[in-house]
C-alpha cells in the first residue's frame, strides 16, 4: 500500500444505555479522536456509538479505536474481533474499553461488580476499580514504539485504573505507575482482590501491547473526561482540589502534551500496521 492512500479505521465512542455519556463527555472525546486522526492525513474513518454490526465495519478496516463506558462486544462480535485480529488488524482500546458489565452485589443493588468477560481475553486486561480522581506520575518504558518521544515520566490528573493482566507473559508494558493500595477501599467497584498488581507489589500497568496472531492490540487506561452534564464524580483526591470538590468541567491528560504524543504514536502504530 503506497502511504498516500487511506486507511479504512472504525471509531467507536459512547456510552451505555446507548445514547447516554456514562459518566464521560463522549462529545469531546469522539472530536479530539476525530481531529487526530484527520491530522493524520491518512485516516478514511466510520463512527460507531458501540459494537453493534462490529462486524460490516471491520470488514474494511486496519484499525478499530474504542473510547467506551458500557459498550462491550457480545460473545459473536468477540469472535469477529478476534478473527480480524488474527488476521493482522490492529486495534486501540482507550481508557474504559478494559469495562464492561457491572452486576449488583448484594440486596441492596447499589453496590457493583465488574464482570470478566470474553472481550477481556481478547484486550489482554480487565478492570477492577479506580479510586477517586488524582494527581499521579506515569512512569513509561522508553523502548518501546508507542513511548517514542515521550520523557520517562510525566504527571497527570486521571482515573486511576486498576487493572489486572489477563496475558502477562505475552505482554509488553509501556506505561506503569506505583499504588502500593487502593487509597479509598469502597470507593466505585466491588472487588474480591487485588489482583492488579505487578510482581513488585507496588506497581500497575496503565499502557500495553500485546500481539494476537498477525494483529495486535495496544491499550491506553488513561483519558478520563465529564462536563457538568456528564459528571458523575462524587469527589476527588485532593491532590485535585483541596477540598476535594470535582471540577465541572474535567479534560486531565487530554490537556497534556504527553498524551496528545501517545495518541499520535498510537495512530501511526496502527495506520502504519
Amino acid at each position: 500500500m503506497s502511504n498516500d492512500k487511506p486507511v479504512r479505521v472504525h471509531l467507536i465512542v459512547g456510552g451505555f444505555p446507548p445514547g447516554e455519556p456514562a459518566g464521560h463527555d463522549m462529545d469531546y472525546a469522539r472530536l479530539r479522536l476525530l481531529e487526530a486522526l484527520h491530522e493524520t492525513g491518512r485516516a478514511r474513518v466510520t463512527v460507531s456509538n458501540d459494537f453493534r454490526d462490529l462486524t460490516r465495519w471491520l470488514e474494511r478496516a486496519r484499525l478499530l479505536i474504542t473510547y467506551v463506558a458500557g459498550p462491550y462486544p457480545s460473545d459473536e462480535e468477540n469472535a469477529a474481533l478476534r478473527g480480524w485480529l488474527t488476521a493482522g488488524g490492529r486495534w486501540l482500546a482507550l481508557h474504559g474499553t478494559s469495562g464492561g458489565k457491572a452486576a449488583p452485589v448484594g440486596e441492596s443493588r447499589r453496590a457493583r461488580r465488574m464482570v470478566k468477560m470474553g472481550h477481556h481475553e481478547t484486550l489482554g486486561c480487565f478492570f477492577l476499580n479506580h479510586p477517586p480522581v488524582r494527581k499521579f506520575r506515569v512512569d513509561v518504558n522508553a523502548e518501546h514504539p508507542l513511548a517514542a518521544g515521550l520523557p520517562a515520566s510525566f504527571e497527570t490528573s486521571d482515573e486511576l485504573y486498576m487493572l489486572e493482566l489477563l496475558d502477562p507473559a505475552h505482554t509488553e508494558i509501556f506505561l506503569t505507575t506505583e499504588l502500593a493500595t487502593d487509597p479509598a477501599p469502597g470507593f466505585g467497584f466491588v472487588y474480591e482482590r487485588d489482583t492488579s498488581l505487578l510482581p513488585d507489589g507496588k506497581t500497575r500497568a496503565l499502557g500495553f501491547t500485546r500481539k494476537v496472531g498477525a494483529g495486535a492490540v495496544a491499550y491506553i487506561a488513561l483519558g478520563h473526561c465529564h462536563s457538568p452534564d456528564s459528571n458523575v464524580q462524587p469527589f476527588v483526591d485532593t491532590s485535585v482540589d483541596p477540598a476535594g470538590v470535582t471540577p465541572l468541567v474535567f479534560r486531565g491528560s487530554w490537556e497534556t502534551e504527553a498524551f496528545a504524543r501517545l495518541l499520535r504514536n498510537a495512530l501511526d502504530w496502527g495506520i502504519a500496521a
